[in-house]
Parts: C-alpha cells; structure tokens; sequence
C-alpha cells in the first residue's frame, strides 16, 4: 500500500483530510510518520478510516510524533480508572463497562468537552496533537466538529490582529466546567488547574503560519478586566466557529482522527447518552509553554 492524503471537503483544500494506504494495526515506518506529520501541516485534522487497534498499537502510533501526556487531566484518577495513564477515557462507562447515570460526577464534568477547546490548553505545556480512536459509537450523534484556527486568524479585520496580537490568556477547567454550572471539585483538582498563561495568537513551528489559540479553558486575559477579556473572547470564538471554518466528522467504527491543537479548536456533540460512546485519546505534548515558543 502507498500512503495517500486527499482533502475530505474539495471546496476547502487544506482543512481535514483522509489518509489511505496505511494500516496502523501493523505499524508504520519512519518515513509514513513523516508523510503523515507533514499531512498535518497541511490540514490540520487527519482522519484514518477502518483501524481497528488497541491501546498498545495506538500508543506506538503517537509516539512517532513526540512524547505522550500522561492523563493528568481527567477527573477519575487511581484504582476507579478504566484506561493506562497515557489513554484518556473519552467515554461514558465505569470501570466495570456500565454506562455512567445521567447525573454521575465524571459525566457532568465530561460535558465539558461539548464546549470549543483546545487539548491540555490548561496546562503549562499544551498539547501538540490528538489522536481520537472509535471503539463503540452511539447509533446517532456524538459526531466532533473542528474548527480551523489559521483561517479564523486570516479573516479576522486588521484592527482586531492588532488588538491581539500580543494578548496572553489565562486557562483552566475550573473555568470551562464552571460556564457549564459544574464547580463539584476537590481542595487536591483546585490546586492542580490553577490558571496558566498561554499566547492568544500562535505561529506555527513548521508552517509558520499563525492561528487563533482559544479555548473554552480560557476565561482570562492578563491586564484586562475579566468581563471585557470574556466578551472580547466570546466574540472571537463565535468568529472562529462559523461554518465555513468547521469539518463536523461523523464517526464510524474504527475510525482514527488526528488533529493539531495548536491550529484547531474542537467539540463533542449531542448523543443518545444511554448508549454506549468509547474513545480512546492518546496525546501528543508540544515542546515548551506557548510563551517559550516563538511568536
């Protein structure tokens, strides 16, 4: 098989597209990992078709991109999770295969990923890419939509790039999970997501391209008062969600999705929440804080 990319949407050329000729299941050579990173450069979100792996063999699949994040930022940790430390539970199951109560603690938190964000944006070092694997997906809904931060930037006015272009953010899910009405947190997760600083506008290592960096962790902006540095980022985020800048993927079995958090912004959408939806997350660090890289 020879590895191929083509563009998901022809009309939108380099956003989202769809890798053939590889079967993660077997591995991949140096060279394809380069094709595939240099896949994403381009689109920014790759979706693999028809992969059934395991944990194991989509951990070996990311670690040609750089080091795992460890799944820090999940709300079950120790004995009651079902995952190892490097796979994020993107599920509505316990431990034992049941699916979560509608009022359960961990699924109340999980709605959070209903709202646009950027992966590990909470953290000092965010993340560099995802790679969403389908295990069970519901008979509807519960498709992820993506939004393409690079264009969102160069079709922002002149005078709003000007605005921002120096802005540093503040991000945490006490914040994202507190706009959804959740604030049930421990004295131990209030200590571990204090805010951390991340730049507002981006430029891209291998592109050089920039890009927006919003996420629904963000509920500040240093040197601003707080209900000014909202709606400005309000706005900003209803600018880089219009249509025209989403790929909504709707899942099949097997599916593997990889996207650039660094370019992109995502959500889950609504589904059937007695039926059983099981992803697996394994991610991708980035290489320093945003404020250590280059603007």
């Amino acid at each position: 098989m020879t590895l191929s990319i083509r563009p998901i949407d022809p009309a939108r050329p380099d956003f989202a597209g769809e890798v053939a000729g590889v079967s993660l299941r077997d591995g991949v050579a140096a060279a394809e990992a380069a094709a595939i990173e240099a896949g994403m450069d381009r689109y920014a979100v790759l979706v693999f078709r028809d992969q059934d792996i395991d944990d194991a063999q989509q951990v070996a699949f990311s670690r040609h991109f750089g080091p795992l994040e460890l799944a820090t930022g999940d709300i079950v940790q120790g004995e009651a999770r079902r995952l190892s430390m490097e796979v994020n539970d993107i599920s509505n199951l316990h431990r034992d295969g049941s699916v979560m109560a509608r009022d359960d603690r961990k699924r109340l938190f999980s709605l959070g990923n209903m709202l646009w964000h950027s992966d590990s944006s909470f953290k000092a070092t965010p993340a560099k890419f995802s790679l969403l694997s389908a295990r069970v997906i519901p008979g509807a809904g519960g498709n992820t939509e993506f939004a393409d931060m690079r264009r969102a930037w160069d079709t922002l006015d002149a005078e709003t790039q000007a605005l921002v272009r120096d802005l540093v953010c503040e991000h945490s899910q006490i914040f994202s999970r507190g706009t959804l009405g959740f604030t049930d947190f421990t004295p131990e997760e209030l200590a571990k997501w204090t805010p951390v600083p991340q730049r507002l506008v981006r430029r891209h290592p291998r592109t050089g391209r920039l890009s927006l960096f919003l996420s629904s962790h963000a509920g500040a902006i240093q040197g601003w008062p707080v209900p000014e540095a909202r709606a400005l980022l309000r706005d900003l985020t209803e600018h880089a969600t219009q249509r025209e800048n989403v790929y909504a993927h709707a899942w099949r079995p097997h599916d593997l999705v990889m996207w650039d958090n660094r370019t992109t912004m995502h959500r889950a959408r609504r589904y059937d929440a007695t039926q059983v939806r099981d992803l697996h997350r394994t991610t991708v660090s980035d290489s320093a804080p945003t404020l250590a890289q280059a603007a």
